[in-house]
């Protein structure tokens, strides 16, 4: 037989191989309960196969017939015998679609990895906003219905994660349904107790030191006493980007400067990037709308967010901002009450349910299990970390000097290595 007829006989093997262990896990998941269509998309060397699925939920199972809608979810396979991580996103899981994304924890536990956009987001959506139905406990109960579905399937150890509302999922799933999955990782991920919580602005004035948080104060300073001459190129940019706003442009101004210190910390933390007051009025500008432009507080820029607007305003919670430090160049008179007047309007009128995160809290730090959480030192966000002192089975992990982006991977080596050393025994 020559070498090129073996070959063609080999690839036509492999092949038929391939395609009919593909098709079997697609038969599979197609007849998984609730799943109404399921796709194969590429991926990476990493996984054998990976396919979007939807699944068809109630928006609430204790009453069918108020109506469905339709969740995505991303499945990428290595073994029906690996572990799962189980990724509840807080938001839309469009960049789960992409061919190469892999979660740290899938890497570390050389796992199988099913991310599950949250109910209301991007393409998991309803038909009607009817907004009563996005509570942090149904939308629990939609990855506590993924899960059963997968449980055949998939019945290796599982752990659930997520990134800062995706962390505070991952966490209420937890105490919602304990007994779902093995162990939890939740990084930077705050429990707020109000919808102005008032523990971040005090945690920013003692953050880093004395001189960065000079550069801080000094550079929102500058860009108020240049009001003059900045808000003009604020106001051009504004057009230009043909956004809108429930309050008027100068009010925007400021609280695109009160915004600049937490979105600082938040994201950068290196005050060497902050433009010295010596600079030209464009060079401060520019560095005010890369930190903290203003189309975050557009109506075009929170229109995507709409549904964690709602939730941070009926459970999950928010931050204040203080003026005090800036008086005298602010041309409002105060910021309380801020995000209703801005993000909601009379659109979405809510009052915020407290007993969610106080719930959360008390679970923290007496019944939850093999959890770790995840901070950055100068992310704002760790004000709100919650209180797992008396808890010795959840394990609070701080990345020194570390931000919004801090991950396993990027902690220091002795705490990256006593997580991942952690994690792969509660895997066991």
């Amino acid at each position: 037989m020559s070498t090129l007829r073996r070959f063609f006989i080999l690839s036509f093997f492999l092949f038929t191989t391939i395609s009919l262990f593909s098709s079997e896990l697609k038969s599979k998941l197609e007849a998984l309960p609730g799943v109404v269509y399921v796709e194969e998309l590429k991926t990476s060397d990493f996984f054998t196969e990976k396919y979007l699925i939807l699944f068809e939920q109630y928006l609430d199972p204790a009453v069918p017939e108020i109506g469905i809608f339709r969740q995505r979810v991303f499945l990428s396979h290595k073994s029906y015998d690996a572990p799962v991580v189980y990724i509840t996103e807080g938001y839309n899981a469009d960049y789960a679609e992409s061919q190469n994304y892999t979660n740290e924890l899938s890497k570390i536990l050389d796992a199988n990895q099913i991310c599950v956009e949250h109910r209301y987001f991007a393409e998991s959506v309803p038909l009607e906003f009817d907004w009563s139905y996005l509570t942090t406990s149904l939308a629990a109960g939609d990855h506590h219905i993924i899960r059963n579905a997968f449980k055949d399937l998939y019945a290796g150890k599982w752990v659930s994660t997520g990134i800062s509302k995706g962390g505070q999922t991952c966490l209420l799933y937890q105490m919602y349904y304990p007994k779902d999955v093995d162990a939890c990782v939740a990084y930077v991920s705050p429990v707020a107790t109000a919808l102005e919580d008032g523990r971040h602005e005090p945690f920013i004035n003692n953050i880093a030191t004395k001189k960065d948080r000079k550069k801080i104060t000094d550079f929102q300073i500058e860009v108020l006493k240049r009001r003059q001459t900045i808000f003009p190129m604020f106001e051009k940019y504004v057009q230009m980007s043909k956004l809108s706003f429930r309050i008027p442009l100068e009010e925007v101004y400021d609280y695109c400067v009160l915004e600049y210190s937490f979105a600082f910390w938040q994201w950068i933390g290196n005050t060497e990037k902050i433009p010295s007051k010596k600079e030209a009025d464009s060079k401060l500008f520019q560095h005010l709308i890369t930190v903290s432009g203003p189309d975050y507080f557009s109506l075009e820029g929170s229109a995507g967010t709409k549904p964690f607007l709602y939730q941070a305003a009926k459970e999950l919670g928010y931050y204040g901002y203080e003026t005090q430090h800036l008086e005298g160049l602010l041309k409002i008179k105060t910021a309380e009450g801020y995000f209703k007047k801005i993000f909601l309007g009379n659109d979405l009128p809510v009052d915020f349910y407290p007993q969610t995160s106080i719930d959360l809290q008390n679970f923290l730090n007496t019944k939850a299990k093999k959890t770790f959480i995840i901070l950055g030192e100068y992310d704002p966000w760790s004000a709100a970390a919650p209180d797992v002192s008396e808890n010795p089975n959840v394990i609070k992990v701080i990345k020194p000097a570390g931000t919004h982006a801090t991950r396993i991977m990027n902690l220091p080596e002795e705490d990256r290595e006593m997580v991942i050393k952690t994690l792969k025994s509660w895997m066991e």
